[in-house]
């Protein structure tokens, strides 16, 4: 691949091109350094530019006196302490984001040549640097928000009897992970946006408190004809379809969410097969990026997700002690599969 223009690197189009271009550590360091300071390199400590390079480690050194002075380009981001190469990290970054129902860490373990367990770890910081949060509410005056709820977990006529009658007490939901999501019709370039979050449950309290976080005012909420929607704080325009009538009345429909739920699922339940609860908001927002960045192409994804990777930080140590290792089923029978689970330590 050759250079565009004085410090901006060229970026790979399609898996072929990128795991022949990322295959020359020098190269695929370049292309990373480009990607993190496009302006010339600034210490990851005391934020001064200018540093000298060591080309034969590919470290850098700050000019002014201070502790911890020499860095690399990892420093700083969540590829920090990794042994893994510069070429594994971007083929494993390329797979994340441009697979549309994910990948699991079995088939990038497989693909890299890589443990699972460090596979597993690699995507999890993955997730991480696509995560996105924004200030800024979705909707506006007169704008349409979809929202709606869904549930992610076994299903009962999948379990075998004697656990499904320890597991499922009252309806079918008790056992779920209830997850609720936003959408904004046409928010971006004719292109809707949707927002996620694993929510403790679905009452009134806590999906309205939800939308106010999240939803300007003036905008129109459509929603199904779950209860706990009504009632609907007054600086929103409020109305539902009834499914047990029609799925569609005019512009009063969830389909945008519903196709999101759709996919989500699919990854869950068709590559991943099994998550633990305190990991699926990390699955969701991954999900949430490709949905939200499906107009880009698979370099233009990628290199978008190369920029959130500075300033965050997942630690192993971090990433085991969310909770139990209990599993989170997936909501749907696939036998085919393995699951995805917690590595041993």
């Amino acid at each position: 691949m050759n250079t565009e223009s004085n410090n901006t690197i060229a970026t790979p189009k399609t898996l072929v091109q990128a795991v022949s271009y990322f295959s020359d550590l020098e190269t695929a360091h370049r292309f990373f350094v480009n990607v993190r300071w496009p302006e010339g390199v600034i210490c990851p400590h005391c934020e001064s530019a200018g540093a000298t390079y060591n080309p034969k480690y590919r470290r850098f050194q700050c000019n002014r006196s201070h502790d911890a002075r020499q860095f690399t380009v990892k420093t700083g981001t969540v590829m920090e302490e990794s042994p893994l190469g510069l070429d594994k990290w971007a083929v494993a970054f390329w797979l994340e984001v441009n697979a549309k129902n994910s990948i699991s860490s079995y088939e990038l373990h497989r693909a890299i040549g890589i443990t699972q367990k460090s596979a597993w770890f690699m995507l999890h910081r993955i997730r991480l640097a696509v995560q996105t949060g924004s200030i800024d509410k979705i909707g506006g005056q007169g704008g349409a928000v979809e929202a709606d709820e869904t549930f992610v977990g076994g299903l009962a006529k999948n379990m075998h009897t004697k656990r499904r009658t320890a597991t499922i007490k009252g309806t079918g939901g008790s056992n779920k992970t209830a997850v609720m999501g936003l959408l904004a019709r046409h928010s971006e370039k004719g292109k809707s946006k949707a927002c996620a979050k694993v929510v403790p449950n679905t009452t009134r309290e806590t999906l309205h408190r939800e939308i106010l976080a999240t939803v300007a005012s003036g905008s129109n909420i459509y929603t199904d004809a779950w209860q706990a929607y009504r009632q609907m704080p007054e600086q929103f325009v409020h109305d539902y379809v009834d499914h047990m009538e029609a799925y569609v009345r005019g512009a009063v429909h969830t389909n945008g969410l519903e196709n999101f739920w759709s996919l989500f699922k699919r990854c869950i339940k068709g590559t991943h097969v099994a998550v633990e609860p305190f990991h699926l908001q990390a699955y969701l927002d991954s999900e949430l990026f490709r949905f939200n960045n499906r107009t880009l192409k698979d370099g233009g994804r990628f290199a978008l997700a190369l920029k959130g990777m500075t300033g965050k930080r997942l630690t192993y140590e971090q990433l085991i002690s969310n909770g139990t290792t209990e599993f989170l089923p997936a909501s749907d029978d696939n036998s085919a599969g393995s699951a995805e689970s917690l590595p041993e330590n």
